[in-house]
């Protein structure tokens, strides 16, 4: 019996001792769900504000440069690239070209022979004298038909013949100054089976397409020319940006491997139409064009394009927070609110901010400096809750 009675009290006591701290502790700190701040708000005092080094401020409206930033690479208009071939069909005795080589106009870059250069000489030279034959012989007939000394069908057949070899020189003249052999000059003695082939253009070798010994066709590609004095850079633009381009406007470009040597550059050529991927094209011309800039090359390049007012704080009154950008805004004293902002362009400083929900920002005072020590702030209370 008293055995029972000791067991009941040893448990009433147990109970009582888990029991009691549990109460005292929820009695000594009540929690009060309506006290907690929100998450965006911080609140500092005099001393933790001093030590933030918090400054705050209104937006300014400022002209600032609207630039943009593009890809592209060094092209060449037709017109300056060249494909050489040979008009009639030969050998390659010889060249020396490599690709990268500088060339000259008139310079001698390779040499062709074949048989049929031979021939088309002998044609011109054998249908030259036909020709003069046929003229002396032509007066002759003209002279015996006007004093009916000779049949007119014999002086109409002498013309015909006339006309026909004058026909097949002209031809013939016409090859020749297609492979730059003067038929003036040509004669019986200077006859050859080789030819050499002439650069057109001052530039540099990009392709060579042949090797010595080989036969080529007339329609056979033997070198690739550039001229590098009008190479150009092809920047891609988005279809959103193409409506802000125009002839005229200036920028700088640099080559991706020298990100930090740029080029001033001016575009000289919009283009009207926009591809599959939503872009277009702007043709720039390089105002000071270097040996190192070849077609090909990867290009980056900055625009600046027209000047306009806007809503500008110091860059340091951004924060960047998971992959937003914020301001601070002042509520009161020590009592700071972060918002999310639209940013645009950048300039000296200054970044612009684009009107929201909450207004235009002019007359929101904005903590411009110590913005990022309230961001901190701020995660440590998040953190603590």
């Amino acid at each position: 019996m008293h055995t029972a009675k000791n067991i009941s009290a040893v448990i009433v006591s147990l109970f009582l001792l888990f029991t009691a701290p549990s109460c005292k502790s929820r009695s000594a700190n009540p929690v009060n769900p309506a006290a907690k701040l929100p998450e965006n708000l911080v609140i500092l005092d005099s001393l933790q504000m001093a030590n933030a080094g918090i400054s705050t401020a209104f937006p300014e409206v400022r002209d600032i440069h609207h630039t943009i930033q593009l890809n592209g690479v060094i092209d060449v208009p037709p017109q300056n690239l060249l494909s050489i071939c040979f008009p009639m069909g030969g050998y390659l005795r010889s060249t020396s070209l490599l690709p990268g080589y500088p060339v000259h106009k008139g310079q001698v870059i390779a040499t062709m022979e074949d048989q049929s250069y031979i021939q088309l000489q002998q044609d011109y030279l054998t249908t030259k004298a036909r020709l003069d034959y046929l003229d002396s012989d032509l007066q002759r007939q003209k002279e015996l038909s006007d004093a009916n000394a000779a049949s007119k069908k014999t002086y109409q057949a002498v013309l015909s013949d006339y006309k026909t070899q004058e026909a097949m020189l002209r031809s013939v003249e016409q090859k020749l100054r297609m492979i730059r052999i003067d038929p003036e000059k040509l004669t019986a003695n200077n006859i050859s089976g080789k030819l050499p082939v002439y650069s057109p253009i001052d530039g540099y070798v990009s392709k060579v397409n042949v090797n010595t010994g080989k036969y080529v066709n007339p329609t056979d590609i033997l070198f690739e020319l550039i001229n590098p004095k009008d190479i150009h850079a092809a920047m891609t633009v988005f279809e959103k940006d193409m409506i802000s381009f125009k002839k005229g406007i200036r920028g700088k470009v640099s080559l991706a491997g020298q990100p930090d040597t740029w080029y001033e550059v001016e575009t000289i050529l919009v283009t009207r139409n926009i591809s599959d991927t939503r872009s277009g094209l702007i043709h720039c011309h390089f105002e000071k064009p270097q040996k190192v800039l070849l077609p090909g090359m990867f290009l980056t390049g900055i625009f600046d394009l027209d000047t306009c007012k806007a809503t500008v704080i110091p860059e340091d009154a951004v924060v960047h927070y998971m992959g937003k950008d914020y301001i601070f805004l002042s509520k009161g004293p020590g009592e700071f609110q972060l918002v999310e902002v639209g940013t645009g362009q950048k300039d000296q400083g200054w970044i612009e901010v684009k009107p929201s929900g909450n207004g235009n920002w002019k007359n929101t005072r904005i903590v411009v400096k110590g913005a990022y020590a309230l961001l901190g702030k701020m995660k440590n209370k998040m953190e603590d809750n």
